[in-house]
This record gives structure tokens, sequence and C-alpha cells, in this order.
């Protein structure tokens, strides 16, 4: 019973029992056993013995002890010799290095770009086909285009990279050429293409060709040619219509250039350069790689251009010899009808395939928005965002840009509408020939906007004239939609500009702008003296002839000079400069002149006037916009009105806001510049050139302002744009009639849309009359 009972009461904890007791077994058969010899001396009982003999892996000591090796006899080794380890100061924790990053993400990222094309060509023909080949491949590359010569030419044709090896023969032309290419050029493209100057190369069939070649293969791509005698199965490409190199092929032959030089002889430089290639790398010259086609071809001395209609022709990458450079203007011309026409034929395949897998869409045709390939409309979110249509006529505009409701159809606009009534009557004759002929009577109504998401969007109600076929005709009236859209965005490359840059702000002044000069100049001090900004204050006193005779007795910029004279005292820093001109007639580019030949080449200038309120954030956007020899920047300043006008019966605010109650950007106005002196002085000397023929540089020099100086005469780009940090308060001057009829008509304008919004004009004529009423 008790039996019973014990059993009962282990059988629930009999399989852990079982369990434990197998672990037990298999943990002990698991151990490795090692015998150890036990020493009488006790070392075997000592914390410092080995566990384990000698060598055996197993064995292990403990930390801090020092590890003894014995002999079979017990004793310890005699070679055994302590090392001391001699004691080093711990690194002191100093500045981290500074990580070197590259300027541009391509650098470090290793990428390179795609095609580096080098021109062979000479001191001879380097300003007529070299021009020529220029103009036909610059613009529609987007790698680097070199021309290498031998003689150094006195005048180099402006736009051109020139390399100038000052060697005549072809062979160590080309030795300099591959030398140059591997030392500045091998680590930025991926494909180099070294053609002559008598070969026209159709540069969008270049592009495609290395745009579908591998970078890494060692590729030796032209004209396949023999060599000289004809030896063996060896073949290189032959100048005479271009070879493409790959930057791998050209890393190969880069340790044997040296040798190819001194062991190789040769009169021909593509012969020299192929039996380089195959001698170093073993890579023949070859046509066709993989379906692609080097294609080329041929010109006879009897080739006519309307005549030739060949396959080989029309398909060419490559043309010689060209003689002349309108040849090659001719030729250029071909291939790139033939290359618009494929591309026009490519993007009504492309929409017709568009259209036919829109029939299987969910949404049908609606899911193919018109035109086909164009972006959609825009799709406004609140009524805030609904762009606005624009109501003209063939001869009214009912959207003008100073706000009137009506304005003559003319300038840009007039040849906008012109062009796009004549597109339309186009594509509907395209559309019902032969069946209609359909010619435009008049313009019924005519509706445009401007989506920025896709372009310029038309809607025509054409009153037209239909004939038949038959030689009926009648009446017609068609809506035609059209769209004019956003072609490929152009990123223009820059100069690089800095922010460090000295401003040198020049400050006219006449008799009569004294007491505003007194109010600019604690402006200037609070804004610019104060956090000491790199610019340096110039005043610039024109006398008449009767107040320079007087300066000694009574002068009268003597106010605005001791002023100056108290801000230097209370700036130690700060030192403002004066010139003091003499003339009987203010005008501004006289003074300029002056102002240019103290100063040095690269001085950049900012023209103010004595209402200009000046800032620091101004100061820095004229530093990024005016570039020199690239751009001049002429910024329209915030006008305030008439605070008699805008604050009917208010007192103004103490810093007016930007709001259009406030006042206006001035686009008539022109005073303000951003410039440097080397721009100046070269547009000058341009302007001097133009007039000395017709003898009236004295009346332009009456008569232009800055802003004529650069846009006639000094071929940069004329950056003009609202810029919010530029203040101007109101101010009632007075136009000088002695300017030209443009810039007087500018100066007019500027002072009456100075005075107030039409609004505010409007409130208050309402206000006079209803005075006058009563």
């Amino acid at each position: 019973m008790r039996f019973s009972m014990l059993i009962s009461l282990i059988r629930p904890i009999g399989p852990v029992i079982v369990g434990i007791s197998l672990g037990f077994t298999l943990s002990l058969l698991s151990v490795t056993w090692v015998d150890e010899s036990c020493e009488s001396d006790g070392i075997a009982a000592s914390e410092d013995i080995l566990l384990g003999q000698p060598g055996s892996l197993k064995g292990a000591r403990k930390p801090s002890s020092i590890s003894t090796s014995t002999t079979e006899n017990g004793d310890a080794e005699e070679d055994f010799e302590p090392r001391i380890v001699p004691y080093t100061k711990p690194a002191q924790p100093g500045q981290p290095k500074k990580v070197f990053r590259a300027k541009y993400a391509s650098t470090e990222l290793g990428i390179r770009e795609r095609l580096f094309v080098g021109v062979l060509t000479s001191k001879a023909t380097l300003n007529s086909l070299g021009v020529a080949v220029n103009r036909t491949l610059s613009h529609h590359l987007d790698g680097r285009l070199a021309f290498f010569t031998g003689g150094r030419n006195r005048k180099v044709p402006h736009g051109m990279l020139v390399i100038t090896h000052g060697d005549e023969r072809p062979v160590v032309g080309m030795f300099q050429t591959v030398s140059f290419l591997l030392e500045h050029h091998v680590d930025d493209f991926d494909w180099f293409y070294l053609v002559q100057d008598d070969v026209y190369t159709q540069p969008d069939r270049l592009k495609a060709l290395v745009d579908h070649l591998s970078m890494g293969r060692e590729l030796y791509m032209g004209r396949p040619e023999e060599f000289i005698g004809g030896e063996g199965q060896s073949r290189f490409c032959s100048g005479k219509v271009g070879y493409l190199l790959s930057r791998a092929l050209l890393l190969k032959i880069k340790p044997f250039l040296d040798h190819c030089r001194d062991d190789i002889v040769s009169v021909r430089p593509d012969e020299w350069l192929g039996r380089c290639i195959i001698d170093y790398t073993n890579t023949n010259c070859v046509d066709e790689l993989e379906g692609l086609q080097y294609n080329y071809f041929a010109l006879e001395p009897t080739f006519d251009l309307s005549q030739e209609e060949s396959r080989a022709f029309q398909n060419a990458l490559s043309v010689h010899p060209v003689f002349k450079p309108d040849q090659m203007y001719r030729l250029h011309k071909h291939f790139t009808e033939i290359e618009l026409q494929r591309t026009y034929e490519e993007i009504e395949k492309l929409q017709a395939e568009i259209k036919n897998v829109s029939e299987v869409a969910v949404d049908g045709n609606r899911s193919a928005h018109w035109p086909i390939g164009v972006s959609p409309p825009f799709e406004p979110k609140t009524r805030f965002e609904v762009l606005r249509w624009d109501y003209f006529t063939e001869e009214q505009l009912y959207a003008c840009t100073d706000g009137s409701p009506k304005c003559p159809l003319e300038g840009a606009d007039r040849l906008d509408v012109d062009d796009i009534i004549q597109t339309a009557v186009a594509e509907l004759n395209r559309k019902y020939a032969p069946t209609l002929h359909l010619s435009k009577k008049r313009l019924i109504n005519g509706y445009r906007r401007f989506d920025p998401t896709r372009g310029m969007e038309y809607t025509l109600d054409l009153q037209l004239d239909a004939r038949t076929e038959a030689g009926h005709s009648g009446p017609l009236v068609c809506r035609v939609h059209l769209v004019r859209p956003l072609s490929q965005v152009e990123i223009i490359p820059m100069p690089y500009v800095t922010e460090a840059t000295r401003v040198h702000v020049l400050l006219p002044l006449v008799s009569s702008e004294r007491a505003v000069a007194l109010h600019f100049l604690d402006l200037y001090a609070s804004n610019l003296f104060e956090t000491a900004e790199n610019a340096v204050l110039t005043f610039l006193f024109i006398y008449d002839p009767l107040e320079a005779q007087r300066v000694a007795q009574s002068d009268i910029f003597a106010e605005v000079k001791a002023k100056v004279a108290a801000y230097e005292r209370k700036y130690p820093s700060v030192k403002v400069p004066w010139i003091s001109v003499k003339t009987e007639s203010p005008a501004l580019l006289r003074v300029l002149d002056i102002v240019s030949r103290k100063h040095p080449v690269d001085t950049l200038f900012f023209l103010a006037m004595p209402d200009t309120v000046v800032t620091t954030e101004f100061l820095n956007r004229c530093r990024m916009n005016a570039i020199s020899g690239w751009q001049a920047f002429f910024p329209m300043h915030f006008q305030d009105y008439d605070p008699e006008v805008a604050y009917h019966d208010q007192p103004p605010p103490a810093s007016p806001d930007l709001v259009r109650e406030a006042g206006h950007f001035d686009r008539y106005t022109f005073d303000e510049a951003c410039f440097y002196n080397a721009d100046y002085m070269a547009a000058r000397t341009h302007m001097a050139a133009d007039t000395q023929e017709s003898r009236d540089n004295d009346d332009l020099l009456e008569t232009l302002d800055v802003y004529d100086v650069f846009v006639r005469y000094s071929g940069l780009h004329v950056f003009r744009a609202v810029e919010p940090a530029l203040h101007q308060r109101y101010r009632n001057r007075t136009c000088n009639p002695r300017l030209s009829e443009d810039s007087f008509h500018r100066c007019v304008q500027s002072t009456l849309e100075g005075v107030g919004a039409r609004s505010q004009l409007a409130t208050l004529l309402f206000e006079q009359e209803a005075g006058n009423s009563t």
C-alpha cells in the first residue's frame, strides 16, 4: 500500500528526474580529461601554473601572472629574458581632423561625364574650319570640346578651348594630345572622341552611340585600316573619319606611352596611335560592336548635297573631307533636319501608342490628357487658385501690365497672337484637307491663360471662309483650343561668387539734395556702421561752376561734410571718402568716368540715390547678382507712396510694410545699379568707339543713363528683378529735361505712379468732388 502510494507520488516528477540524470551523464561524457603532473615541490598547487601541457590550446593562465615553460626535468629554460615595455604617454584628445568633402556630389561618388571631344586642328585652319566645328558641335554636347594645335595663334577665337603643344610634327602632337588627356581628363570622362577639323560629326548620333556602350570596355572604334605593308590581321582606326577611345583603353596604354614615343616610327599620327594600342593592349579597331555601328561617309569631288539620298549618307555619324566652313554648315543643317524629322515621327508614334493603350484603361480615353504627352492642366484646390483667362482681340488686349482695363495689342503679345492664329488655321487645313480649304476672315473672341504646369493655353473663336473641292464657299465659325507647351528647362551655369566682396557705395549729390543726404547718412550709419559691414561709402559732390568758386567762403556741402566727420569720430574704423566734381552739366556718366579711373578694375560698385535705404541684406544680394564679366544687376526698389495720399488723415507708420497700400515696386526707375568697374570701363570703351564715327559722344553722355550703357554696349546679361530689401521713401522729384526721350518718359511715369495707388487717388477725387458739391 505504501509502495503504491510512493509510486503515485513519484510518477508526476519522474520525467524530470530522468531528464536531470541524463543531462549529468552527457555532461560528464563531454568533459576533456587532462593528465597533470603533481610535483612534490608544490608547483602543481600554485595559482600561477598553466592549466594543461605547454603548447596545448586548452591551456590558460590567470591574468597578471607570468607564464613559464619548464624542461622535462622541471627546470626553467635559461634563454628566457624579460622584456621591458617602455611607458608611452597616452594620447591627448585633440581637435578632430576635418573631414574633406568634395565640392560636388558627383566627385565624391566617382560619377564621370560621358564624352570628351578633341579636335585635331592647325594654326592655318583654326579660325576657319575650327570655328565651324565649334559652332556645329559645342551647343549639342554635354561634355567638353577642346581643340589641339601645334602652332600658337596670336588671336584665339572667342568661346573655344584651345590647347597648344608648341610642336608642328603630327606624331608628336598626337603623343602630347594623348598625354594631356591622361593627365587632365581621364578621371572625368568615360569616352574620348578624337577627330580632325575637316570632318563633320553629327553630335546627336555620337551621343546616342556612347550612351549604348559599356564604360568599362576596352574599345577602339572607328574605320579600320590595314597598316602600311599589310602585315598580320591588325587594324588601326583611320583619323580621316574620327575614332572613339574608352577610358579603360587609355588607362591601359598609360604606362607604355613613353615606350610608344621612343620605339614606334610612323609618319601618320593615327597609325602611330594604332600601333601603340595594338602592341600593348592587343585591341584592334572595330566599326561594329553588339549591333552598334560606327557609320561614316566619304565625300566625292562631285558630291551634291541636294541629290545625295544614299542610306550610307543619311545614317552617317561622320562625313569627310570638308574643305570649306560653309559646306560644314550646310551638312549640319541637312543632318539636323533629318534628326528633327525622326524626332517628330517618334513623337507621333508614341502618341498613337498612348492613345491605343488608354482605350483599355479603367477611365477609357479620359486617362490620356490632351495634348498627349503634355502635363495635365492645373487643378485648383480653392477659388483663390483658379487661373485667370485674359480676353483679347486682334487689336486690343484686355489685361494690361499697368492695370489698365484695355491697351493696344503690340510687341511680343501681337507676335504671339498672330502666330497662334496662323497655327490654328494651318492645323485645321491639315485636318480637313482636301475636302475643305479654310482661310481666316477675322478673330471673333480670343482667350489665353498661363498654366505653370504645362504652358500657355489658348481658346480662339474664328470666323473662317470655307471652300470645298467643288468650288462652293461659305462662312464658318469654329472654336479652336491650342497649347504652347513649356520647352525643356535648361540650367545655365553661372560663375562662382562670394558674399565676402567689398561693396563701394556711390552716392552722387547735387546742391538740392543736401537735406535728403543727411537723413540718408543717419540711416546708413544705423544699418551698416553699427554692424561693421564690409562696404565703403563714397560721396560724389557735384558743383556747378558758380558753387565751385565759392567753396572757400561757403561750401554748400559743408553740413554734410561735418556730419561725415562726426560719424568718423564716432566710429574710428570707418572712413567716408568724398570726391568733388565741377561740371556745368551734372551728367551721371561724366561723374562715373572720374570715379572709375580712381578705383581698381575689380571694384564692385553700388550706385545709390539719396532716398535709398541701404541694408546688409541688399548688399549681399548685390554681391551675388553682380558677376564680373557676366552680369550687371539693376534692382527694382520698393517705392513709398505720398503719405498724404496713402495715409489720408492718419499718421504714417515709422517703417511701412511691403503692402500695396503703402507703395509699389517701381519698374520705371533704373537709378540703383550693381556692377563691376571692369564691366563699366569695357562698356564705355565700346560706347566711345561706336560714337566716334558719328561724333555725338557728348550728347550721349548727357542723354543716356547707366542702364542704357550696359544694355547697348556691354554685351553682359542685365539682370532686372524686384528687390524687397531695397527701399525708397517718397520724394517729389523733378526729371531732367536733357535726358533721352525714353529715359525722360520713364522718369515721368515713375513720378506719377509714385504718388499713390489708383484706388487711393480715386477716393481723394471722390471726396474732393463731394466737398465741392456741398
